[in-house]
């Protein structure tokens, strides 16, 4: 499912490459204005790295998926090279990063 979430950023990135794709992400914790957390994984070899940190408000574009016990996480928050997904985006600081 795809969804477009507004929050305020919780920590700062963490990078590491996918299990399965092997590309490298980013990651990091937002919190909305409701008070819930979710979760932003960015292929950043696909897009470029976003310069977030605490207390920055995110626009994120993105698949949603549950992971149980975890926050909701949002990513394919970039473009799809591939033409097989719609494209997402982190938008920070009116800049978008896709």
């Amino acid at each position: 499912m795809e969804v477009t979430y507004a929050g305020t950023v919780l920590t700062l990135p963490r990078f590491f490459h996918g299990k399965h794709s092997r590309y490298e992400h980013e990651q990091f914790d937002c919190r909305d204005a409701r008070g819930a957390t979710f979760r932003v994984i960015d292929n950043v070899t696909i897009g470029p790295r976003i310069p977030v940190r605490p207390g920055d408000h995110v626009t994120v574009k993105g698949e949603l998926v549950h992971d149980r016990g975890a926050p909701p996480i949002v990513h394919f928050t970039h473009h799809d090279p591939w033409k097989t997904h719609e494209d997402g985006f982190v938008r920070l600081d009116g800049r978008t990063y896709a």
